[in-house]
Formats: structure tokens, sequence, C-alpha cells
């Protein structure tokens, strides 16, 4: 049974404030819940006249505070940015508020620019797969009883984590390439594909995450191995109202690929684009359900079967929050119509 949830960006839509983004956020979580998704991820995004999903924890706070079932985490915390010690904190805390609703995807991107993650590092740090790795591990131990051994000592300098300790909160590991794919199975924990976006090495990754899966690794919290993916979603009535809805989410993506990034913009009955940015966006957004209902539906169904994926995570753009609200629902409909393929 294939699993969908909803991994949400918080955008800033043209003319509008930051207040009103989280406003549409909070909706947003409401909707998920209420149409059975199963759970909502936040991206950690720096520097962007977009996007308001900056303080991923707080946000993540602010949904479970509006929801009572529904899964709420990171898609994801970007461990560059962070000290693990200040990570297991944080969501350590959210766990002992909300209890088993608690995600954490951790990713290796800075999720900003160099100069951005300068600021936020405040220091260099060594962005590597074995330092990536290696702080994994610590979080896993943070989350744990924290007994201290050679190992642990060595990771953690003897400190702990008092408000951490015990929650168990879930790892994920978030990837755009075999590299991640790779970390995420020999540690033994959930893969989360960035296909949303980055979709070239998805099958290469999913087959790599499964060949190198571990559940005998100290960090394992899965017994086999569990791929979640992302796609774009954009549904509507009729199809050509999709299609045009579309056209903000590929406006978007067009700006970040221009350096021209901003609030989203209404959508056009026409792109203003040349054929080689045409081909590059159709190409990074290859996995989009845009269309009817019954439409964006049989593209999940044919994109999973085709990949062998166990969960995918939507994320959709509208000028109109009310219309992606009204997006996600009408897809939560027409997959729940179907036996064989409910949401949880």
């Amino acid at each position: 049974m294939t699993a969908l949830s909803i991994l949400d960006l918080a955008p800033i839509v043209e003319g509008s404030t930051v207040v009103d983004a989280l406003a549409s956020a909070t909706r947003l979580a409401r909707v998920a819940e209420e149409a059975g998704y199963r759970r909502l991820w936040y991206a950690e995004h720096h520097n962007s006249d977009a996007l308001a999903s900056s303080a991923t924890a707080l946000l993540i706070a602010n949904a479970a505070a509006n929801t009572s079932t529904l899964r709420v985490g990171s898609g994801g915390i970007m461990l560059p940015n962070h000290a693990p010690l200040a990570v297991a904190e944080a969501f350590g805390t959210l766990a002992n508020l909300y209890g088993d609703r608690i995600d954490l995807g951790l990713g290796r991107a800075p999720g900003t620019d160099p100069r951005t993650a300068a600021l936020l590092r405040r220091g260099a740090r060594d962005d590597g797969e074995a330092a990536f790795a290696s702080n994994i591990r610590l979080l896993a131990w943070f989350f744990g009883e924290q007994v201290d051994d050679a190992e642990s000592v060595e990771l953690s300098h003897g400190v702990h984590a008092s408000v951490a300790r015990g929650t168990n909160v879930p790892l994920w590991v978030l990837g755009s390439s075999t590299a991640g794919a790779a970390i995420a199975g020999q540690l033994g924990l959930p893969f989360a594909a960035a296909s949303h976006f980055a979709p070239f090495q998805l099958s290469e990754a999913i087959w790599t995450y499964r060949q190198m899966f571990n559940p005998s690794a100290p960090t394992a919290q899965i017994s086999e191995p569990y791929v979640m993916a992302g796609a774009n979603l954009m549904v509507a009535p009729s199809r050509e109202e999709a299609e045009f809805l579309f056209t903000t989410h590929q406006q978007m993506f067009l700006g970040i690929r221009r350096g021209t990034r901003g609030p989203l913009r209404p959508p056009v009955k026409e792109m203003d684009w040349s054929p080689a940015e045409e081909q590059m966006a159709t190409s990074a957004l290859r996995f989009s359900a845009v269309g009817t209902p019954a439409e964006g539906a049989e593209f999940l169904r044919s994109f999973v079967s085709s990949y062998g994926i166990d969960e995918v995570i939507l994320t959709g753009y509208a000028h109109d929050p009310a219309l992606r609200e009204r997006s996600f629902h009408l897809l939560a409909q027409e997959w729940a119509s179907r036996p064989s393929h409910v949401l949880s």
C-alpha cells in the first residue's frame, strides 16, 4: 500500500507577506490531516524572498500544534548548517511535546547560496560524506539511551542531550544522488529521494540504497529498505486549468535557474522561456502529476510501479493558496477511491 505525503516550502505569493505564507502553511497542515496524508514535511531554505521555510523546527511545532494525528517533520534539516547537539535538543523537545509524530529528515546540502551558508555555519565545517554519516550516528545516539562507550564518547565528547534521551526520533536520509542513497543504506535508515527537482539519478540511487542497506547497522531503525520519492503536483477539475496553474511552479523553477528568485507569480497562458530553458525545466520537473485528479493519480501509480517506491511525497505551488489546497484535496479523494491504493 503506497502512502502519500506532502512537502511544504511555505511559499510566499507575490503581493503577500510572510505572515500570509505562514498562515497558508498552517491551513495546509490541517488539509493534510483531514485528507488523510501520512506526513507533512518542511524543507529548509535560507536567503529567499520566495520561501518562508527557514526555521524548520518552528514550522514543525506549529503544524503539530494545529493537528492531532498527522506526522510532521523535516525534509530536511541541512546538517552542514547545524550542530548535531542543537538538532537533537530541538527535535527531542518536539518529540516530548507532540509524542511519536515527529520525523527528522537530514540532508547534506546547505539549502542556500555559499555566502548565506557561511553565515549560518559560523565557521568552517566538513561537508563530506564521512562527516555527514558521523553526525547522523551522533544524532542516533542522542535520541537513544545515551550510554557512554568508546565510540560515543569520541563522537559526543561526553556531552549528553537530556531532552532527546529515549525519544527515538525516526531518522531519514535525504539525497538526490547515489552518495546519499549509499549513506542511508549503510546506516539502515529510510531514504527520501529529491526526485521532484533532481530526477536524474533516481533509478541508480534506489538500486544503490537497496544494495547497500544494512539492517544490522548500529543506527538502523528499520528492518527492510524503505524509499520515499518526491513528485510535483497540480491537479484541477480540467487538464487545461491544471496546466495553466502549473506555470506558477514552472516560473519559480525558471527563476531559480536564472538567478532571479522572487515570490510566486500568477499563472500565465504562455511561458516566456527559450527552447533550451524549456527542455531543462521539462527534464528536471519530469516527475510532475499535472492534470485532472484521475490523470494525476494515474501518473503517480505509474511512478510508484516503475521505480518500486514505498511512499510518494508531493510538493505543489499556486499563486492562489486555496487552489493549492484544492489540488491536494482532489488528489487525496481520487487516490483513496481506489481500494488498492490508499493513503496510509
